[in-house]
């Protein structure tokens, strides 16, 4: 069992930057994947960008590629999404997820979701 705590969300600036942070508790993160989703208001939830522990390997949503920088610290067993250029459509509550087994991009490919934290950028 995995449990994961987002924090770092807040009020920002278009054109501002905003660090969150993915803490897991219960189990360490080796050989899984983690990922970040956000739901836009009245929207569904979408994918932003995983990373595999093992390798590093990531993947990112077109709409987030050259501003999002997903990223990962072994010792403290913690996922950070660094966010630089946000727009105000980038307003939305940003889950973490991790996959024991699975690497993707569908919500159904990750096992264990945080509460989430809300990201909102004003115009």
């Amino acid at each position: 069992q995995v449990q994961l705590v987002e924090s770092g969300g807040g009020l920002v600036e278009a054109g501002g930057s905003l660090r969150l942070s993915c803490a897991a508790s219960g189990r360490a993160f080796s050989d899984y994947t983690v990922g970040w989703f956000r739901q836009p208001p009245g929207k569904e939830r979408e994918f932003v960008t995983t990373i595999r522990w093992t390798g590093g390997r990531t993947d990112y949503a077109d709409s987030v590629k050259g501003r999002f920088t997903i990223s990962r610290d072994n010792a403290k067993n913690t996922v950070y999404l660094q966010m630089n250029s946000l727009k105000p459509e980038d307003t939305a509550v940003y889950y973490c997820a991790s996959s024991r087994l699975r690497y993707g991009f569908a919500r159904y490919d990750y096992d264990y979701w945080g509460r989430g934290t809300q990201v909102t950028v004003s115009s």
